[in-house]
């Protein structure tokens, strides 16, 4: 019996090594914490990272020497999302570092590389990234604090991810003392698209509908309410934007008018057990599906808050925070008949020669929500252009859908960071979906529907 139990412990070992080489070795190799992937840089020259058109983000310099630098020659406009490989690694340099330290050039080729002590090339990554989309976000947000991020719904391609303040990764080394010293006002290093985490302010107000209509499948559009561009309940009042006066509105005005009144009146009708489980259907308190990292958003409503509370979550504010990621993935599964997609950054891996290596095919995260109440919100979101908050976004180039927010943060009232997500359609194309913050910059349909409408010009041209 003994014999038989070490006979069985010997192949139940040669089982795991055999699953660990062929199903998790690349996984330990490729973790950033694994110090030991800098020595296959003795013997491979770092690839490249390349545009989804081409256009070259990161690659290595050699000169007579053998001395190589790494070069960016998009320079800030990528910063965070290509990242940097000195003074520590980050964005794609950081995630795929395995990758562009590995070769596939053709094997004599590396054979005789190899005899004669040289390096071979490394791959190249073929992001999802496009040039002009992320030139138009990067421009369109100019000197202000934010985060742009835009993607494919049917696919979860991520198109661009622009985030600012942001970094020269040509000088990172040389500046890295000063970013440091200035980090803690600015966070330079942080990507505010998936990292940074802002109350989502009216933008919100797509789940509370959302929430609404499960209760109520048969009769949401029954919704009545008379605004009188306030409402008080347990002793709180809160007003509409501006103290605007909306009058009778249902439920799809209330959205296209951002009528707080309104959702603060739907807030107190809702069941918070129940809104607490469709936040967390849409992945509120849960880690995102991204291949890089990535905060989790906050819900933190339950049933027995206050009025007050429940009044202010149901417009997007209270304590609940989300990341533009977050906002863009939620109105992509809208896109896409309640289908959320895996978002991803690299589309394929090719070797020096420009033959693929390695290809990464989009992938269903799950469903979010249904179809039908997918339909019912995508025409909320029209509204919001045709008869509302968003109604610069009307275009005869394509059809735009969205939800304008102005979320205050702060101890200073009127203090707010202006919030635009939607997304755009048109005839031949494939959809876009899109996430804008802009920090304290005060009313979205202002300042953040301009930078969306850029990038779907840019798009749709």
């Amino acid at each position: 019996m003994i014999a038989y139990f070490f006979i069985g412990i010997f192949l139940a070992m040669i089982v795991y090594f055999t699953y660990f080489q062929f199903a998790r070795s690349e996984q330990f190799i490729n973790n950033p914490y694994n110090t030991r992937l800098d020595g296959f840089a003795k013997r491979v020259v770092r690839g490249d990272i390349v545009t989804d058109d081409g256009k070259v983000l990161a690659t290595t310099k050699t000169d007579a020497d053998g001395n190589e630098t790494r070069e960016y020659p998009k320079g800030r406009t990528y910063a965070h999302v290509v990242g940097y490989a000195d003074n520590g690694k980050a964005g794609l340099e950081s995630g795929f570092n395995f990758e562009l330290l590995r070769s596939h050039s053709f094997i004599l080729e590396r054979v005789v590389n190899e005899i004669e002590g040289k390096k071979n090339q490394g791959d190249t990554l073929v992001t999802t990234l496009h040039d002009d989309l992320q030139q138009a976000a990067y421009q369109a947000l100019g000197d202000r604090k934010g985060a742009v991020v835009v993607l494919e719904p049917d696919t979860g391609k991520i198109l661009a991810m622009v985030s600012k303040p942001d970094f020269d990764p040509n000088t990172i080394t040389t500046n890295w003392d000063t970013i440091l010293a200035n980090d803690d006002q600015n966070s330079v290093l942080l990507n505010r698209v998936s990292q940074g985490l802002y109350p989502p302010g009216s933008t919100f107000k797509l789940v509370t509908a959302l929430e609404y209509i499960r209760e109520h499948p048969n009769t949401y559009k029954n919704y009545r309410y008379d605004c009188t561009g306030s409402i008080t309940a347990d002793n709180y009042t809160l007003h509409c934007f501006g103290n605007s006066v909306h009058g009778d509105v249902d439920l799809k005005k209330s959205l296209a008018k951002s009528c707080n009144s309104s959702f603060a009146n739907i807030g107190l009708s809702l069941d918070l057990k129940n809104y607490a489980k469709t936040c967390e259907d849409l992945l509120f308190n849960k880690s995102l599906p991204a291949g890089f990292p990535s905060s989790k958003s906050r819900f933190s409503l339950q049933p027995g808050a206050s009025d007050s509370a429940v009044m202010a979550t149901a417009i997007g504010q209270g304590d609940t925070l989300v990341s533009p990621l977050h906002m863009a993935l939620i109105v992509s599964a809208i896109q896409n008949e309640g289908v959320l997609m895996n978002p991803y950054l690299v589309q394929r891996v090719e070797n020096s020669d420009g033959n693929e290596v390695e290809r990464y095919e989009p992938s269903a995260y799950g469903r979010l929500m249904s179809e039908q109440e997918s339909k019912i919100l995508r025409g909320m979101m029209r509204a919001v252009v045709t008869d509302g908050t968003a109604s610069a976004l009307a275009s005869g180039n394509y059809t735009a859908a969205g939800k304008t927010g102005s979320a205050e943060f702060g101890m200073t009232k009127g203090e707010s960071h202006a919030w635009f997500v939607g997304y755009a359609t048109a005839k031949g194309k494939a959809p876009i979906a899109i996430a804008v913050v802009v920090e304290g910059a005060g009313n979205g349909g202002t300042v953040s529907v301009p930078i969306a409408k850029s990038v779907f010009d840019t798009y749709f041209k």
